[in-house]
């Protein structure tokens, strides 16, 4: 039985369907398969390629940055130790008036004509030093010396030769004779010096003695050399003895005549004694003459820091003022930096007072805009130098570069030989 045309085109059109059909599965199926080649190379991570950043020309600073509370120095009573004189502690002179300025260095009031010079320091002055005195009120005397520019020599805890020189230097700068030794102590080296006087008249008498046995041929002088060599051996002893003498009769330093106040200069506040009065416990009271910021460092920090350098003490808000710092002193594992403006307006005093206040302190500043690229740029060669890693048209050279200030993550270079090295240039810090 044959099939009628119209019973073909319905099979021939059916056929094409499925394979149509089949056809579509098969390249969505080939879409999804994917060789174990393909399928690395899509997982696998970019290839790497360098982080960069230019290199700029900048001024860089080093800087102490910390924070504080601003208040004057309290008032403190001023005494002076009179146990040490022989007469009245009568005042005789140099009262001062209320509102005047107590001078680091100069005499705060005379007592029996003699000074009594003020100086900075927080350990009282407790008994009278001399050559030989050991301890820590040594040591503060010695750092006062040294910081007013008296030169005490090493400071230290001994009172020396050194010391009895500044502490002449000391009165000298206060318009005052320096004082004089115990007496005992001047008789001691006039003795020391006739003994000294007395035993070169021996050897000279006996070296005299020898000449002549030489002279007369002796066959035996052992006596005569004998007595030359006690000689001189008495007279090195003598020496020693003098050179004691001396030390010990050196400049001493009474105890009525220093008196430490915390912090100098201050302002008189209250008198308590007058002109041909004797003294008897507080002799004054003085506050501090100025508003001040303490800031604390540890050790490392203090180190870099000395008085007198600059500083500037800031509110916030555009209200900085100019400064310097003070003084340094240690307290406990700390130190304290006491850091005061130059000059305050009515206005910045109101503000400052009692505020807590941030204070930047520079330690180390390039002279102008220098070379700087990041401290990441840096790296150390075989040779222990430093380079950093350029890329120009996508290649890295190696410039050695000599290092110099490190701030605020930058560091000046400098590079080394005939390396270039340029404002912009791209420097690798990272990949």
């Amino acid at each position: 039985m044959t099939a009628s045309p119209r019973s073909r085109r319905r099979v021939l059109v059916g056929v094409s369907a499925v394979a149509a059909v089949s056809l579509g599965v098969g390249v969505a199926a080939g879409s999804r398969i994917t060789s174990p080649e393909d399928a690395a190379a899509k997982t696998a991570a970019p290839k790497a390629s360098q982080i960069t950043v230019p290199v700029e020309k900048k001024a860089l600073s080093s800087k102490v940055v910390g924070r504080g509370d601003a208040s004057f120095d309290g008032a403190v009573n001023i005494r002076v130790e009179t146990s040490g004189l022989t007469t009245p502690a009568i005042v005789t002179g140099k009262v001062p008036a209320v509102g005047s300025t107590l001078t680091e260095g100069k005499a705060l009031l005379e007592i029996t004509g003699r000074p009594v010079i003020g100086l900075a320091g927080v350990l009282p002055m407790y008994r009278t030093l001399s050559p030989g005195s050991k301890g820590p009120d040594v040591l503060q005397l010695e750092q006062t010396l040294d910081r007013l520019g008296l030169d005490p020599g090493d400071v230290d805890d001994e009172y020396d030769t050194d010391t009895s020189a500044a502490v002449e230097r000391l009165y000298e700068e206060a318009g005052y004779d320096a004082p004089e030794p115990e007496q005992q102590l001047s008789q001691a080296v006039d003795a020391a010096e006739k003994n000294v006087d007395a035993m070169k008249n021996a050897l000279r008498q006996a070296k005299a003695a020898l000449k002549q046995a030489q002279q007369a041929k002796a066959k035996d002088t052992s006596v005569q050399q004998g007595a030359v060599d006690d000689a001189e051996e008495n007279l090195a002893d003598a020496q020693e003895a003098l050179n004691e003498a001396e030390f010990k009769a050196g400049t001493p330093l009474p105890v009525s005549e220093i008196v430490y106040v915390k912090t100098l200069p201050r302002r008189v506040d209250d008198v308590k004694v007058e002109r041909g009065g004797t003294v008897n416990g507080v002799v004054m009271s003085a506050s501090g003459a100025a508003l001040v910021v303490t800031v604390k460092v540890d050790a490392q920090t203090a180190e870099r820091l000395k008085a007198g350098i600059a500083a500037t003490l800031d509110l916030g808000e555009g209200t900085a003022v100019a400064g310097k710092v003070r003084r340094i002193t240690k307290n406990g594992d700390q130190y304290d930096v006491v850091v005061a403006p130059n000059t305050l307006t009515a206005k910045q005093l109101a503000l400052f007072r009692d505020a807590n206040v941030r204070v930047t302190i520079p330690v180390k500043s390039t002279a102008g805009k220098v070379l700087a690229v990041p401290v990441a740029a840096l790296s150390s060669g075989p040779d222990g130098g430093s380079r950093v890693e350029v890329l120009r048209e996508g290649k890295v050279e190696l410039i050695p570069v000599t290092v110099g200030l490190s701030a605020d993550g930058y560091a000046q270079v400098t590079p080394s030989g005939d390396s270039k090295l340029a404002e912009g240039d791209q420097v690798v810090v990272g990949r």
